[in-house]
């Protein structure tokens, strides 16, 4: 009865000593770490994102050509170096687009061409990712590119020849091989957390799962698939530099996928009912108290190898939802994000056992994210769900775009933009990447085939944007205080000590501890020789008989002793019985307290998380209300911009109606300005022209008076009157039945080549005799590229107001050139310039009143009106006077 229940107190007393002894060594550990630290001072743990320095590196963005699958199919992109490709647009979309013919290049960091393999592109890109995987920084890959473009291909690889996913788990599981804890060692959380056990507790938590465990779950010792064999089979032996190898470490798998914006959990195992299957549930995003975003309620796998790992990708993958299309026969429906944790810890001072400090565990992740090809549903020729799963993939893409479009510009020109991480779960669940919070890297899939060619051409412009998106440096981890080399220095000195006593065979003879039954045996008195050689020897017998007495009292003696310590051991062995008793009910008591502190804590929980889903439920709503409010600002937005466009169309409009009414009001006033002045000037001259006859009709009448009688009368000598002629007035009298002048036109220099004839609907139309006019031209309002596609040259009427307030008009000139990119280009050779000039402002005579010598002799310096307007000037095409104006004025008429 004691000893079955010394039996039931042990039990599980050996849990709790394990623990103790674990945190006993633990305290060494850290002690000893407190000591190491005091002689030299460990590097201080960098801020989140990177805070503490400066440094920033551009997000990697390499390309990669898949081959055609056809070998004479026509294709759209080349390589012209590691850096560059070229696109250029296929024959058919030329044609199509009059003739254009544009080559586009794009840079980035490096370029796969179709004979790339799989490992070039492995070492290039994701091995660095893995080496910061396992020195404890994060990492993000993944693919992108329209259908069919070689993104899965390039992940998952095919039989024989494995992708970057198999390579990465290859890379990962070599590094870490024999450093591996032992499973459950490091135990996660629900909140992206994890913390060490016990061995104990690990132990137990083996136990727990070896005996529950299902037929799916995945193990090391099982065959593995075929299916899979060849693709795991890599066998590069590829392995990171400078492994820790003081620290132990866990790999933690899961996969999920996002579709229709809707996160699904491809590892989830539930209840299979083959008459009312039940519908996956969606996860929902959730923030960790680092503020990084995780997958609440996703299921993660502790995996040991290779093999393992590989298999339960394969198992999610057989889920992944995948559909036939016109551009791709099994085409990734959803975006797949697999992600590898590793957790690793220091081992304490004696290299045996794993330190319990949350603060020393390093947890890295790295996410291998597989993108849904973009596509056009006018190609893909989707209806129904496949219409909507593509408008969802395209919006989540676009999603993308915007994001990274936003962070380029925050970056570039310094403003504070809002990133919409938020608008699509696939940028929301990887913003902290983004952030600061570990290396980005973008594999380009590309099909140079020419039907791709418009996806193409927007897939590669965004890819060249996002180098220019630079994300800051993850903060290097925290150095432990211990010595290096513990583990290995610790198992070096074990097998030492092993080899040495299996040398020596044991331990030796002299130094051996001498047992009790050894030394009672050495301790009673020697027996006398027993033989009888005679009949009558009376001396064998009585020695006999007294040493047989004398061990009889030491044999009564130890007895007496050995009881009363069998006594004293039995009162020690009940006292300890009852102290471990009563340990036990205090340890029930604790034990009832904990359960019932348990179990409030397990309602606050629920409490809790009821309330938090009521917050998210909450959350969801404000997100959809704040998207239908930016939607209604973005279209306030616009329509503001519109009217204010309009109003700015409208006050320029008014501007132009306003100059133009001016102008026309000016010269309108110039016009009538000098109509008076010739009208007065006629009706001057015509009032002269009367007074001069009034005059003559004086004279006669005066020498007809005069005249004596009998003589003849004689007409009165003029003479005088012919030396001195009349002055004349500032412009001849109206002559009736005048023939019109005949206005030509100019002509132009090129009367056998096609002009395009330019003039602004600004323009004021002067009624001057010389006008600009060109033959076999196009006139047009506005210069358009048809026009100057049919012309050779160009000619542009721009008017102006000169100094005196007069339109000066200026034709410019110039020649029409076709440019390489099958444009037009103009090069202005010349300016004409007309410009009208009121003769009012000139010299002349304004009366006909008699003047003295002295103003006759001056009389060369003035000007008249019509002795300028008497001579008649034609300027041919081709003369040196000017570039083709021809002039005809009505010759001066004399009085009589």
């Amino acid at each position: 009865m004691d000893a079955g229940k010394r039996e039931g107190t042990f039990k599980p007393n050996l849990r709790q000593e394990g623990c103790e002894r674990e945190k006993k060594d633990e305290r060494g550990g850290l002690g000893e770490m407190k000591a190491a630290a005091k002689s030299k001072t460990p590097r201080k743990p960098g801020q989140k994102n990177g805070s503490s320095n400066n440094l920033k590196d551009p997000v990697g963005v390499y390309c990669r050509l898949r081959p055609l699958s056809v070998p004479d199919q026509e294709c759209c992109v080349k390589v012209i170096n590691t850096t560059t490709v070229q696109v250029h647009p296929p024959d058919g979309y030329r044609i199509f687009r009059n003739g254009e013919y544009k080559e586009v290049q794009y840079s980035f960091k490096e370029v796969f061409n179709v004979g790339g393999t799989q490992k070039h592109v492995f070492d290039v890109v994701a091995k660095p990712l893995v080496d910061d995987l396992i020195h404890g920084k994060n990492g993000l890959l993944f693919t992108y590119g329209v259908t069919g473009s070689g993104k899965t291909y390039t992940m998952t690889g095919s039989p024989g020849d494995g992708g970057l996913l198999p390579r990465c788990l290859d890379m990962i599981f070599n590094s870490i091989g024999s450093l591996q804890a032992k499973r459950y060692v490091f135990k996660l959380d629900d909140k992206n957390g994890v913390e060490v056990q016990c061995d104990v507790d690990a132990l137990l938590e083996r136990q727990k799962r070896e005996a529950f465990q299902t037929p799916k779950a995945p193990s090391s010792k099982r065959q593995i698939d075929p299916e899979i064999a060849d693709m795991i089979n890599v066998q590069n032996n590829c392995k990171a530099e400078e492994v820790d190898e003081d620290n132990v470490y866990s790999v933690f798998v899961s996969y999920i996928e996002i579709y229709n914006n809707y996160i699904y959990d491809l590892l989830e195992e539930g209840p299979f009912d083959p008459i009312k299957p039940k519908l996956p549930q969606s996860k929902i995003l959730r923030e960790d108290q680092n503020h990084n975003m995780y997958v609440a309620g996703c299921t993660e796998v502790e995996v040991k190898s290779t093999e393992e790992a590989f298999e339960v990708f394969w198992r999610g993958q057989k889920k992944r939802r995948i559909a036939n299309t016109q551009l791709n026969r099994e085409s990734s429906r959803s975006h797949s994000v697999f992600l590898i944790k590793l957790a690793q810890a220091p081992l304490d001072a004696s290299g045996d056992n794993v330190l319990q400090d949350r603060e020393l565990i390093t947890f890295s992740q790295l996410s291998l994210v597989d993108l849904a090809g973009s596509e056009r549903t006018n190609r893909t020729k989707a209806e129904g769900n496949r219409l909507r799963e593509a408008g969802n993939i395209n919006q989540s893409l676009m999603t993308l775009r915007t994001c990274i479009e936003a962070l380029r510009e925050n970056q570039t020109y310094g403003t504070n933009k809002m990133v919409p991480y938020r608008d699509s779960k696939l940028t929301h669940l990887f913003k902290n990447y983004f952030d600061g919070e570990g290396k980005v890297r973008m594999i380009v899939c590309v099909n140079p085939k020419a039907e791709d060619y418009d996806e193409s051409l927007q897939v590669l412009r965004f890819a060249e944007l996002t180098q220019e998106v630079e994300v800051a440096r993850p903060a290097e981890k925290p150095v432990c205080g211990l010595i290096p080399g513990r583990r290995f220095k610790n198992q070096a000195f074990r097998e030492e000590l092993s080899r040495q006593l299996e040398i020596r065979g044991g331990p030796i003879d002299g130094d051996r501890e001498r047992s009790i039954t050894e030394v009672l045996l050495q301790n009673f008195p020697p027996m006398s020789s027993c033989e009888l050689l005679d009949i009558h020897d009376d001396q064998t017998l009585p020695r006999l008989i007294e040493v047989l007495e004398k061990r009889h009292r030491i044999r009564q003696m130890l007895s007496e002793e050995f009881t009363k310590n069998v006594h004293s051991v039995k009162g020690m062995l009940q006292e300890l019985d009852s102290s471990i008793v009563s340990k036990e009910n205090y340890a029930q008591l604790k034990m009832a307290e904990r359960d019932k502190f348990i179990a409030a804590q397990k309602t606050e929980i629920e409490r809790l998380e009821k309330k938090a889903k009521t917050l998210e439920y909450k959350i969801e709503i404000l997100e959809k209300t704040t998207t239908i409010y930016e939607e209604e600002k973005r279209n306030l937005q616009q329509e503001l911009e519109s009217k204010s466009q309009k109003l700015q169309r409208q006050v320029s409009d008014k501007r132009r109606l306003e100059a133009r009414l001016q102008g026309m009001v000016t010269e309108t006033t110039m016009k009538w300005e000098k109509e008076c002045e010739r009208r007065v000037a006629a009706k001057q001259l015509e009032m002269q022209n009367k007074l001069w006859v009034k005059d003559e009709k004086l004279k006669q009448l005066k020498a007809i008076v005069t005249e004596p009688k009998g003589s003849k009368p004689e007409r009165p000598s003029r003479e005088k009157d012919r030396e001195k002629p009349l002055q004349r007035s500032l412009s001849p009298p109206p002559v009736p039945n005048a023939p019109p002048v005949r206005i030509r036109h100019r002509r132009s220099r090129s009367a056998g080549e096609r002009w395009v004839d330019h003039k602004p609907p600004s323009n004021v139309q002067t009624e001057t005799v010389m006008q600009p006019h060109v033959p076999h031209s196009i006139t047009v309002a506005a210069a358009n590229e048809k026009a100057l596609a049919k012309c050779d040259k160009y000619m542009l009427t721009h008017q102006e107001l000169a100094s005196d307030g007069e339109i000066e008009t200026k034709l410019i000139k110039g020649d029409v050139y076709k440019t390489r990119g099958g444009g037009q280009a103009v090069q202005f050779t010349e300016i004409e310039t007309l410009k009208q000039e009121s003769p009012t402002g000139r010299k002349r005579r304004s009366s006909p009143s008699s003047r003295s010598p002295a103003e006759e002799g001056t009389e060369s310096e003035w000007t008249d009106v019509e002795t300028r307007c008497s001579v008649a000037v034609e300027m041919k095409a081709g003369s040196h006077l000017g570039p083709g104006y021809q002039h005809h004025a009505q010759p001066k008429r004399r009085k009589p």
